[in-house]
Order: C-alpha cells, then sequence, then structure tokens
C-alpha cells in the first residue's frame, strides 16, 4: 500500500452500525471492493459532484 498523500488531512468519525452496514453494502456493489475509506470518499465526492 502507498504512503499517505501529504495533501490530505485524516478524518476520523464515529457511525452507527446500520450505516456502516449500508456502506459495507455499498462497497459490495464496486467491481474492486473499495476499503471502508475509500467508500466513504467515493460517496462524498459523488455528493459533492452533484451540486449539493
Amino acid at each position: 500500500m502507498a504512503p499517505p498523500r501529504k495533501d490530505n488531512i485524516p478524518l476520523t468519525l464515529r457511525v452507527s452500525q446500520s450505516l456502516l452496514k449500508l456502506i459495507d453494502d455499498r462497497r459490495r456493489e464496486e467491481e474492486d471492493i473499495p476499503t471502508r475509506p475509500e467508500m466513504v470518499r467515493r460517496i462524498l465526492q459523488d455528493y459533492f459532484d452533484r451540486g449539493r
């Protein structure tokens, strides 16, 4: 695994089990099955790309 980029800032958050299950279920829909952090990044990027 590559080292973290220096321009990225760590973010720690707590989520409910039900939200974690939704994230995990969505991960499994992806062809490459991303890590949880990567899936959260993708979800957030998609959200902001849609102009919300």
